[in-house]
């Protein structure tokens, strides 16, 4: 089958050059890793970027596959003698061909050398400048057959980079390639947070003295200023149907939570403590809000419905616990956890209450999920520089993504790019 890639690659990739701009490093592995060979595709070579190789490092961040150098070389189905692949259980080869508008065929086929079968075949045509997110869409193509869960290879991710007095939203793809700047500004830049189409940020800027919420299109960059009220304006989330946010106000003193809708109306609130509440995340149904709330003596998490009733608080354990975050499934949710001076990232289910820590701890904040639930990113320091991290659901795979430049803060992992 043959697919065609348009506005899909355009999202992806933007048309940036393909310049990582994060050093990656990977710890640990999943309990069981499935050995599988990427073999060079066929006429690779002549193009700027190899598509094997990407797609071969996609497979190799999630600690989940051992990638086994290719002894022989087949490009077709036909070429390929499964007696000579029996140290892998799954066999990745292709070819790439130029075609006349200069625009680059890409022909895939995943092969399963236990049972001898083909899992899928599939034809890919793009632009040359595309060929990173053909090679991360491919990479969620075999995660997804292998695993029976979808591939993030293709989402992007966003943060805050600081260099000296200097602020930048940045967006690039979940591996650090395609760096994107939004906004850059001599003041701070906070919280973003992403639309659920994945086409919007919305964010904290200071650049008029104060902080204001904003949300802004990535394709346009044109954007709205969603609340400048008397005080603080913060913490903005999106619900799941992208027709509103929570945002933080103190414009009736402490910091409470309000929803507005997206074009900055129909303002109203829906906490109402004495304390400080604020870090709302809504729940995958848009029925409840996640949030941080100092009610009980210490930033401790609670949740509460949409209409601002039935609130409850969920973590004991630890001195502080902050910046929830539900998982795309609604069945847990993962937040920082400080205890005795480390901070830590954890996950804590709803219904058993059980709290798994997922991290060695350190300075590890403002944690948020991929969107298949299988990763979380977040931020931590390493010899005082801020960078991101990932870590494994279950803990058992890390990685350490360092910029090349900058200190980074303020991480959000956004959400599948519909296709």
């Amino acid at each position: 089958m043959l697919l065609r890639v348009g506005g899909l690659i355009f999202l992806l990739c933007m048309a940036l050059p393909a310049r990582a701009v994060l050093d990656i490093e990977v710890t640990g592995a999943g309990e069981h890793q499935t050995p599988v060979t990427i073999v060079p595709f066929e006429g690779e070579d002549s193009l700027d970027q190899r598509i094997s190789e990407v797609v071969a490092n996609d497979l190799m961040r999630t600690g989940l596959f051992k990638l086994i150098a290719s002894r022989k070389t087949p490009h077709d189905v036909k070429d390929v003698q499964f007696s000579d692949w029996s140290q892998v259980e799954a066999l990745a080869i292709g070819s790439v061909k130029r075609l006349p508008d200069d625009r680059i065929e890409v022909r895939f086929h995943l092969l399963d050398t236990v049972k001898k079968t083909e899992l899928f075949g599939q034809a890919v045509s793009a632009k040359r400048e595309n060929l990173r997110a053909i090679a991360h869409r491919i990479s969620d193509l075999v995660y997804a057959k292998l695993t029976n869960d979808p591939g993030v290879f293709s989402t992007r991710i966003a943060y805050v980079n600081r260099q000296g007095k200097y602020y930048r939203l940045v967006v690039a793809d979940s591996d650090g390639y395609g760096e994107q700047t939004l906004l850059a500004s001599s003041q701070p830049i906070m919280s973003p947070a992403w639309s659920p189409d994945g086409e919007s940020l919305a964010y904290v800027s200071f650049e008029q003295g104060r902080a204001m919420v904003y949300a802004q299109s990535l394709a346009s960059r044109q954007r709205t200023l969603l609340a400048a009220l008397p005080g603080s304006n913060s913490a903005p989330t999106w619900s799941p149907d992208g027709k509103q946010l929570a945002i933080v106000l103190t414009r009736d003193g402490n910091s409470q939570i309000y929803l507005v809708r997206t074009d900055g109306s129909n303002l109203r609130r829906i906490s109402s403590s004495d304390t400080i509440d604020t870090e709302p995340h809504y729940s995958p149904d848009g029925r409840s809000l996640i949030f941080t709330s100092d009610r009980g003596g210490s930033a401790q998490i609670y949740r509460m419905s949409i209409d601002g009733g039935n609130t409850e608080r969920l973590t004991f354990d630890g001195s502080n616990n902050f910046s929830p975050r539900y998982s795309p499934d609604g069945k847990s949710f993962v937040y920082t956890h400080l205890n005795e001076g480390i901070f830590h990232i954890a996950v804590q289910d709803f219904e058993t209450r059980q709290v798994q820590i997922l991290t060695p701890g350190g300075w590890e904040k403002k944690p948020s999920f991929a969107p298949n639930g299988k990763l979380v990113l977040f931020a931590t320091e390493v010899r005082g520089r801020g960078i991101l991290a990932t870590v494994s659901s279950d803990g058992r795979v890390k990685q350490k993504m360092t910029p090349q430049q900058g200190d980074i803060r303020e991480p959000t992992w956004g959400p599948f790019i519909k296709q």
